[in-house]
């Protein structure tokens, strides 16, 4: 099944600082789950409990938001998938920032969220903008390789092979698997070394 990922748009989230590593995103912990789910809860867990409610992720304003907006090396730290999950589970299907770890970008391609570069200026803009109005729309757009907010654009950056991978639905390698078992079952049949076992 192909899923095309061409722009994303919704209400963005201001998170400043540089740095956020996946510890903060989600602590070790949290770790332990046999599966992803219940891990949104979690996200930014420490923080958002050093802040007592004053949290991005915790003010009402931006519950529901769909794009996120942050600053330089995201995502660095530990290579732990449960970052980019737990981002996600929370509802966030974008992400743009000044610079991200690059594990951590490749675990957000694998689960069809794009992470797009913009200049430190545009960042800010961005989540002043968001801060004064939280319901502001924003779009970022794969295609066109920008990012618009009300009456602000902006260029952006994504390495093309991602870009494309978006773009074309190809992202998802697992889907792709699944979608082509029949293929894969049917070349498996031809050679002869798949079923071949040793005789006890």
């Amino acid at each position: 099944m192909v899923s095309e990922v061409k722009a994303v748009t919704g209400r963005g989230i201001p998170l400043v600082g540089n740095d956020i590593d996946t510890d903060r995103i989600i602590p070790a912990r949290f770790l332990r789950a046999v599966t992803f789910d219940g891990l949104g809860e979690q996200v930014f867990a420490d923080d958002r409990a050093q802040k007592s409610g004053q949290h991005p992720f915790d003010l009402p304003q931006y519950q529901g938001a769909t794009v996120l907006v942050v600053n330089g090396n995201f995502g660095c730290g530990s290579s732990r998938e449960h970052a980019p999950q737990a981002i996600a589970k929370w509802g966030i299907r974008a992400i743009v920032g000044e610079s991200f770890a690059e594990i951590f970008f490749g675990n957000c391609v694998a689960l069809g969220i794009p992470c797009v570069t913009a200049d430190p200026s545009v960042t800010k803009q961005l989540q002043e903008r968001l801060s004064a109005n939280p319901q502001a729309e924003i779009k970022v757009d794969l295609e066109l390789k920008q990012v618009h907010c009300d009456d602000f654009t902006a260029p952006v950056s994504i390495g093309e092979g991602p870009r494309q991978m978006f773009i074309a639905g190809t992202w998802d390698a697992c889907g792709q698997l699944v979608a082509g078992a029949d293929q894969i079952r049917a070349t498996a049949a031809r050679l002869p070394y798949v079923n071949w076992s040793v005789a006890s």
